[in-house]
């Protein structure tokens, strides 16, 4: 503890210089525009300024991209709570409880209940980021190629959590992700696949293009189709938090924060499972249970804690297994790989300073997010009513602009738009892109320990199936496969139902 304390001070003194204001206060309030308009999403924020940080250092780029990824989070409690629409999934819960105070008049009681909750959330997930990276990366360190290529693969199949009541479709876009990065060259060998004798294609397709098409152009199509709804702005009264609705519902932050940072070390769930578990154990635990839905604000304090405290927790697994825990923590991995760090169980060992320099983005972010939150509500909520028809051409042209810069290639555009329609077709039709995204990030790792995996055994997938970490992780795959299958879970909620009648008797 004592030399993590150490390298904490020398990330706070490395960052004591007055243009790391200017680039939380610049990229923060990115993020919170970014979330607070309807359709653009966290992870299409982080996609499109990975594109537009590549020019500078590690460290700036990477607090950037944190700072707007926290911000994007934020941001989309406005809309949810003015518009009753989230800005990002993530926002989703907010809006039952949110919109219900605003119409009560009381949008600003509801936004100062929001900047809290964002605030202990973020505070409590950064803790246990503090904690158990390291502990996290020193276990991994057993990791071998056998390991690793399971916890890949578990990634994606933990992604059908993302498709709600049809597992397939995520299972599927997860696939497609994997099938994705197989296109090119291989890792080992150099061998060409899925490449047709195309030059571009044999070079693979790069990731940050794919996902600035998927969630950048993607969004840019499907908002445009869909009608501008107005914010109630009629009147705001006053956003500084009561200091009574804090210390009221201590129980319910700490709860909703320790479920938010869980929630977001498991690989490929996300700000909006959180959000929405953390209000269901709010609502099972209150004594006002009645009042949720109505415009209660510990539901709204729930929900905002909840997927506040997501983001460190998903940073966690990124950093020290390589494998993110969120859609935007998956970007946020591509894009310190694109920076030369190297993410994963050695990460304690090659660069233990870059954990806690994390540790200290997060909390500069924070800050940045209740600065905004509490002093510039106004201005703020006049960007919701920035038209489309302006916004979206602009986020276009950054898409293009931001795609070509990565390495000048017009290919890569392509790329980009190919994978926007791509993106939009399959979310028309219900699959999720959160667990294609998983795929593309993850398909790397499992393709090369695969390999790697069969290169050490010679051939043999025996390794694969005994080595003790390795039959956990094939059992917990398996039941969680087992577990989407609509008989099985149906038999499972009938023997839990009676079981749980049996002890009532």
């Amino acid at each position: 503890m004592p030399d993590g304390l150490i390298l904490f001070g020398r990330a706070l003194w490395q960052f004591a210089e007055p243009i790391t204001l200017v680039y939380i206060l610049g990229a923060t309030l990115l993020g919170v525009i970014i979330g607070a308009l309807p359709g653009l999403t966290a992870t299409m924020g982080v996609a499109l300024m990975t594109t537009l940080t590549l020019r500078m250092s590690s460290s700036q780029a990477i607090l950037v991209l944190i700072c707007v990824y926290v911000g994007a989070i934020y941001g989309g409690s406005r809309t949810a709570i003015l518009l009753n629409i989230p800005g990002t999934p993530a926002n989703a819960a907010s809006c039952l409880d949110g919109h219900a105070l605003a119409k009560q008049g009381l949008a600003g009681r509801a936004i100062g209940i929001s900047t809290t909750g964002s605030l202990m959330g973020t505070l409590i997930g950064i803790f246990f980021l503090a904690l158990f990276t390291p502990i996290l990366g020193d276990f991994a360190l057993s990791f071998q190629s056998f390991e690793f290529f399971w916890l890949a693969l578990f990634g994606v199949i933990i992604s059908a959590n993302l498709a709600g009541d049809d597992a397939l479709k995520g299972w599927i876009a997860g696939f497609v992700g994997l099938f994705v990065t197989m296109i090119g060259q291989d890792g080992i060998h150099a061998y060409e696949r899925f490449s047709f004798d195309n030059r571009d294609l044999a070079g693979g397709i790069s990731l940050i293009p794919a996902l600035v098409g998927a969630f950048g152009f993607a969004e840019v199509i499907g908002v445009m189709r869909e009608v501008q709804h107005k914010a109630i702005v009629h009147s705001i009264d006053s956003v500084l938090p009561r200091f009574g609705d804090v210390f009221r519902y201590w129980r319910t932050i700490i709860r909703s924060g320790l479920i938010g940072t869980a929630i977001g070390i498991i690989p490929g769930v996300g700000e909006d499972i959180a959000a929405w578990a953390s209000y269901a154990a709010a609502k099972r635990a209150s004594k006002e249970a009645d009042k949720f839905g109505k415009g209660s604000y510990e539901g709204l304090m729930a929900a905002e804690t909840g997927d506040h405290a997501c983001p460190p927790g998903a940073v966690i697994p990124a950093l020290s297994l390589g494998v993110p825990g969120s859609a935007p923590a998956a970007v946020l991995l591509a894009a310190m790989i694109i920076h030369g760090i190297r993410p994963g169980p050695l990460i304690m060992v090659e660069n233990p300073q870059f954990v806690y320099e994390v540790v200290v983005m997060m909390m500069f972010a924070t800050f940045g997010i209740y600065f905004y939150g509490i002093f510039l509500v106004r201005p703020l909520i006049s960007v919701l009513k920035l038209p489309r028809t302006v916004i979206m051409p602009i986020v276009f042209v950054l898409c293009v602009i931001g795609t070509y810069a990565i390495a000048q290639r017009l290919f890569d555009v392509y790329v980009m738009i190919f994978f926007g329609v791509f993106g939009y077709v399959l979310r028309e039709r219900g699959y999720p892109m959160a667990p294609l995204v998983l795929g593309i990030v993850l398909g790397d790792l499992l393709d090369k320990n695969l390999r790697r995996g069969l290169v050490i055994t010679d051939g043999s997938l025996v390794p694969f199936f005994t080595r003790p970490i390795c039959v956990v992780m094939v059992t917990i795959i398996l039941l969680t496969i087992l577990l989407k299958i609509p008989a099985v879970s149906t038999a499972v909620a009938r023997a839990r139902a009676s079981l749980f009648a049996g002890g009532a008797r």
